[in-house]
């Protein structure tokens, strides 16, 4: 994520810029002024200092967006062809990715459509902008996050695992519980990833409630071959569940089109590349990072959080735990390679394998366990 230094006011309707401009504000300096129609704002705009503005895809009567520019403004191009925002300054939610009940006609499938054709320079721009305004969306709200003193917890895993079966249910119960003390973030997909979003988002909620939203969702087992239909009785068991969307967050790309987002994560920070995707969610981790049992995808995860905690100073350093301790060392046996690269290093006492949630919640909580 970027950090930003000096004064920034960010603009996002006309209204507001007229309500700043009467109050007496004369220089535009370190404003943001976000896909604004300005083509009825000729006057007030060469009334103003324009010198340190910046306009992202705002869009301006004959001659303004040059005398803007003049003027020592930076102008950014409106980008008609992206079906997404370039510009935009929050991050997602569920309703906007889901915005149409054909999955096919919603921006999340149009997203991916679009990233599948030849792109020339400007769709390059537009992926660019994009990631880039979602890095600094999520950089701002994992900061409110720390304000409240919340630290977040990654939970990683496989997006092939089913509702309804053993293990979708147990990472359900280990998001409730983690969320308890912490914010829960997970690559934002199905599978695993679904699960632990489901058990932060019903955070506190009932033993009941829990286990009745699991049984419902396990009516549709897979996003394969409906996509819609997964969704639809996810966003209905999300309506019914009163939860708490602060203390789940989900980081998906549309990398992999065969992964749809999941509705749980109450905030989405959906990114078109994935490198980014999966360095910005190890980064936003500072509580540790729970693995559960993946493939391909899970394992890079790991030897990516891996480096980062071998060459990090003692300070950087989280938690990592493996869950499943046949999975990790027979099934896909990383866990010996894990042990044998941390060994002797200060990331060594920081590194677990463990089997069930309440082994978990006692890591994690400890932070380094003699």
């Amino acid at each position: 994520m970027k950090h930003h230094r000096g004064r920034h006011v960010d603009i996002e309707s006309v209204e507001e810029l007229d309500r700043h401009l009467a109050a007496g504000a004369g220089s535009l300096r370190g404003w943001r002024l976000r896909s604004l129609d300005l083509s009825s704002r000729s006057t007030v705009l060469r009334e103003a200092e324009l010198a340190g503005a910046t306009f992202l895809g705002c869009r301006f009567a004959p001659g303004d967006g040059v005398y803007a520019e003049a003027e020592g403004a930076l102008v950014m191009p409106v980008i008609s062809e992206a079906p997404v925002d370039a510009y935009r300054s929050r991050l997602y939610t569920a309703d906007e990715l889901y915005d149409d009940p054909v999955y096919a006609r919603s921006l999340d499938a149009r997203a991916y459509a679009w990233l599948q054709q030849p792109l020339d320079a400007d769709d390059e721009l537009a992926i660019a902008l994009h990631d880039h305004a979602i890095d600094a969306a999520l950089e701002a709200w994992v900061r409110a996050r720390h304000d409240e003193g919340s630290r977040i917890v990654g939970v990683m895993g496989g997006h092939a695992l089913q509702r309804g079966e053993e293990a979708y249910t147990t990472a359900a119960h280990l998001g409730q519980q983690l969320a308890s003390h912490y914010v829960v973030a997970t690559g934002g997909g199905p599978g695993a990833m679904e699960a632990a979003n489901l058990g932060a988002f019903l955070a506190g909620a009932p033993k009941t409630t829990l286990e009745n939203a699991l049984e419902s969702l396990a009516s549709v087992p897979s996003f394969r071959p409906s996509i819609r239909a997964w969704a639809q009785v996810a966003l209905r068991v999300r309506e019914e569940g009163e939860g708490r969307p602060g203390r789940s967050l989900g980081i998906p790309t549309w990398h992999y089109g065969h992964e749809p987002p999941n509705v749980f994560a109450g905030s989405i920070a959906k990114y078109f590349r994935n490198a980014t995707r999966e360095a910005v969610l190890l980064e936003v981790c500072d509580g540790g990072i729970v693995f559960l049992p993946g493939a391909g995808g899970t394992v890079q995860e790991v030897f990516q959080d891996a480096c980062e905690n071998y060459y990090a100073d003692a300070s950087a350093i989280a938690p990592m735990v493996l869950v499943g301790r046949r999975y990790w060392t027979e099934t896909l046996p990383v866990w010996p390679l894990l042990q044998a690269l941390a060994r002797g290093r200060v990331m060594e006492p920081y590194v677990h394998l463990v089997d069930t949630a309440e082994e978990v919640v006692d890591v994690i909580a400890a932070g380094v366990p003699g």
